[in-house]
């Protein structure tokens, strides 16, 4: 589930080649999660590894992730 999340949300990763000859990549639904880098699948590595980083800080700070495509990551209370 985690991977196939990490594929969704890299698939609607936009880029764009700067002034500086360098690519900058983001996840607009993923506020926050943007690369910087020389080359294009630098760029991609980056994000992916950004991305990553971000679920497990949002998970373990409790912040609501996106659902893409029916997938919720978002953690469940316990009902005692």
């Amino acid at each position: 589930m985690l991977t196939e999340y990490i594929a969704i949300a890299m698939k609607q990763a936009t880029y764009e080649l700067l002034e500086d000859n360098t690519y900058y990549g983001e996840i607009p639904v993923c506020g926050g999660v943007w690369s910087n880098h020389s080359t294009l699948e630098g760029c991609r590595d980056e994000l992916q590894n950004t991305l990553e980083g971000w679920i497990i800080l949002g998970l373990q700070k409790g912040h609501f992730l996106p659902v893409l495509d029916g997938i919720d990551l978002n953690l469940k209370e316990k009902v005692a």
